[in-house]
């Protein structure tokens, strides 16, 4: 008998052949990869010479990294579950510490590693520790914002907690540990690795493997995951990208099918016109999507559809679809840049109080795939260049049905050619019983609400 997993495995690659076989059918200009991890190997042919004598000289290295030193406070709400243990202003601190290596074997392969060591601490985490013990049940899942990173669900386990109190956390881990092979039909790459698919800015439902969170400003480095993928280009076509994620069973710790993901995408285009078809077997569900970006005269445009089959009989699936446009020009002989992004979410209603009891939604939060919780979104962003070393950002993101939202604003201000200080904030605005005013938790008086927070970072680059 065929089981489940083997009939959806079945149609996940019926429906790959399908795509590939219906592109053969007629002339495309092949353009290149929105996401394309093969480009430093492209480089690298070109650019590497190969010098003679012992093997270990004809290994090229490339060192870098960062050290960021972040300090931040926040004003949690008098009516949020911190009433419990205060609300007066929580004063928090993080180091981190990310070591970068690659290492270039001739023309056949990459060896890439990324180390971190983080230090946070604080009154938030502190607090948090309190009402873990006084409520474990029902705040156990604030646990997310004081524990460190888990390869719990990942498959292997490159994270170790060096020393850790009620004050603060230490903790290391590999964020990348990949081998990537250079065959001249493409790219294998093996290991910890970061792959981003998807056309989105703030919203990117395409993107299925640790996407950003649509609040978070700092996007230099993605979190890795443990996969085999693998890109290779199609003669007068494009380019194909497939990869597999396996994943653990948080439970028992096994390897499992429903934990895991298999997906691929092709890429194709006509002229300035860009083309993504996606299909994945993703944990339990089966996704497809539709992606498209382009020119309208000097603004650039995207468009990403998914649809999600469910196993859950209450509900046959959902649609994600996002939209942007962005655009960049001078005003007062000064630079400016912004986008519009609007996002649709099938999957909520609008009821945020399911947050708490709709499976559905609870696992997507948990697996750091969902962020928000209601159904049409409104996110725009502007930065303002006031000097080639200073530049002033802000970014929205509203709930249409509320309303509700964020504002993000910030200053970027490159002090000397290694060193860059960020001055920023988060602010929630809307009324009672909002997504971003505050909504009740079921079955309490507290508010589910984000704190208003002030930050700044200083960075050290090397």
């Amino acid at each position: 008998m065929i089981t489940d997993c083997s009939k959806k495995a079945f149609i996940l690659v019926a429906f790959l052949f399908l795509m590939i076989s219906s592109v053969h059918a007629g002339p495309v200009t092949p353009g290149p990869s929105l996401d394309s991890p093969n480009k430093l190997a492209s480089a690298t042919r070109k650019n590497q010479s190969t010098p003679t004598g012992p093997w270990y000289r004809k290994v090229d290295g490339e060192w870098g990294g960062h050290v960021k030193v972040r300090g931040a406070v926040s004003w949690p709400d008098d009516e949020s579950f911190f009433q419990l243990v205060g609300t007066d202003p929580y004063y928090d601190g993080n180091t981190e510490v990310r070591l970068k290596n690659r290492l270039f074997f001739e023309e056949w392969g990459i060896f890439e590693t990324h180390y971190e060591v983080i230090l946070s601490g604080g009154d938030t985490r502190r607090k948090v520790k309190t009402l873990e013990r006084l409520y474990p049940d029902l705040f156990k899942a604030t646990s997310t914002v004081t524990q460190p990173l888990e390869d719990e669900r990942r498959f292997m386990d490159l994270t170790k907690t060096i020393d850790e109190d009620d004050n603060h956390i230490l903790y290391h881990r590999l964020d990348r540990f990949s081998l990537t092979l250079l065959p001249k039909w493409g790219a294998v790459h093996i290991g910890r690795q970061a792959v981003t698919w998807g056309n989105g800015l703030l919203f990117n439902p395409m993107d299925l493997f640790n996407p950003f969170s649509p609040a978070d400003i700092e996007r230099d480095y993605k979190i890795g995951d443990d996969m085999v993928s693998t890109q290779f280009s199609m003669s007068k076509i494009g380019d194909f990208q497939a990869l597999y994620v396996p994943r653990r069973d948080p439970t028992n710790g096994d390897v499992k099918w429903d934990q895991s993901s298999l997906a691929g995408k092709l890429h194709l285009a006509r002229g300035t016109t860009e083309f993504d078809i996606m299909a994945a077997e993703h944990y339990n569900d089966t996704v497809v999507g539709l992606g498209s970006t382009g020119y309208w005269g000097d603004a650039a445009w995207r468009l990403d559809v998914t649809w999600t089959f469910l196993e859950d009989e209450g509900m046959d699936g959902y649609l994600s679809l996002v939209a942007n446009m962005d655009y960049s020009w001078a005003w007062w002989k000064k630079n400016f840049y912004g986008f519009l992004e609007f996002y649709f979410n099938g999957l909520c209603d609008d009821h945020y109080g399911d947050t708490f009891t709709d499976k559905e939604i609870s696992e997507r939060l948990e697996r750091g795939e969902l962020y928000t919780l209601g159904r049409t979104y409104l996110g725009g962003h502007i930065r303002v260049e006031l000097h080639p070393l200073f530049n002033v950002y802000l970014t929205m993101i509203n709930n249409l049905a509320d309303p509700s939202g964020m504002l993000l604003p910030r200053a970027v201000w490159d002090v000397a050619k290694d060193v860059q200080i960020t001055l920023g904030g988060n602010i929630c605005y809307g009324r009672r019983s909002t997504e971003y005013g505050g909504f009740r938790i079921p079955g309490t008086n507290f508010l589910n609400k984000a704190p208003d927070a002030v930050f700044l970072w200083l960075t050290y680059f090397y």
